[in-house]
């Protein structure tokens, strides 16, 4: 019996460098430097120990949509120890909200062939959250998110979501989409066998029309959600200080009155 594992990854900005909008209002990936998304690293990593703990004969396949240089997020993948690779790169899907994304990453799915699909809880650029659920309804199978906790035993995926108050232990018939949170354990660090073996591993790479999408149905265009204007946040400005001369905590609480909170 086999079992396979579709992994989506997104290549996003790197959290530490000067990250802003585009003219078009669109996240400026050109300008500042990319790479694996983090809480995507944990999706690979949970991936990675089903088929360490499995019987079976897993693949693991990660797929992103993205521009040229994504083709990084994948390589990171690989040479964490995923089998192949598939990028949609098509100049038609700059833009894209995430109900778009969720049309190409289904329809390359599909094509591709899957039992689980596994996300991460949210991408550190957008961190809508919304993609897993928006995955599962397009594909039409079970759903199966936010996990701290995920395994596979004899078609069934099954898993541990954690709240503030309470845990619940949930499952899932196969096929199914899951996502994990970053309490689901540390991913590993890829090692230098698993660099150079990731530079000999298959990358597929299909355009929207490998995947029977208009363009129309994407892109700016085809978006259901828009950016009206964007500004920078403005620089942090000197504090103040308090020196507490038995009237501290007064001026404290005439500071906090002339304050606007949301």
């Amino acid at each position: 019996m086999s079992l396979r594992i579709v992994v989506t990854v997104k290549y996003v900005p790197d959290a530490t460098g000067d990250r802003h909008f585009a003219d078009d209002l669109t996240v400026d990936r050109d300008d500042v430097d990319g790479l694996l998304s983090e809480l995507d690293e944990y999706a690979v990593e949970q991936a990675l120990q089903i088929s360490e703990n499995s019987d079976d004969d897993v693949e693991i396949t990660v797929l992103t949509v993205g521009p040229e240089d994504a083709k990084d997020a994948l390589r990171k993948a690989l040479s964490m120890g995923a089998d192949k690779a598939i990028h949609v790169e098509d100049d038609d899907i700059h833009g894209t909200d995430a109900i778009g994304t969720s049309l190409v990453l289904a329809k390359a799915i599909e094509k591709a062939g899957y039992d689980l699909v596994i996300s991460g809880m949210a991408s550190t650029d957008g961190t809508m959250g919304v993609v897993p659920a928006l995955l599962a309804e397009r594909l039409g199978v079970p759903q199966v998110t936010l996990l701290s906790e995920v395994s596979v035993e004899d078609g069934t995926v099954k898993g541990r979501r954690d709240g503030d108050a309470a845990s619940e232990n949930l499952e899932a018939s196969l096929p199914a989409v899951v996502s994990v949170t970053d309490q689901s354990g540390e991913a590993r660090y890829p090692s230098f066998k698993g660099i150079m073996a990731a530079k000999k591993k298959p990358v597929e790479s299909w355009d929207l029309s490998d995947l029977d999408i208009e363009a129309e149905e994407v892109g700016l265009e085809g978006a259901y959600t828009t950016v009206d204007n964007a500004a920078e946040r403005p620089a942090r400005t000197a504090g103040t200080i308090v020196k507490d001369e038995g009237e501290g905590g007064k001026q404290l609480a005439e500071f906090l009155a002339g304050q606007k909170f949301i």
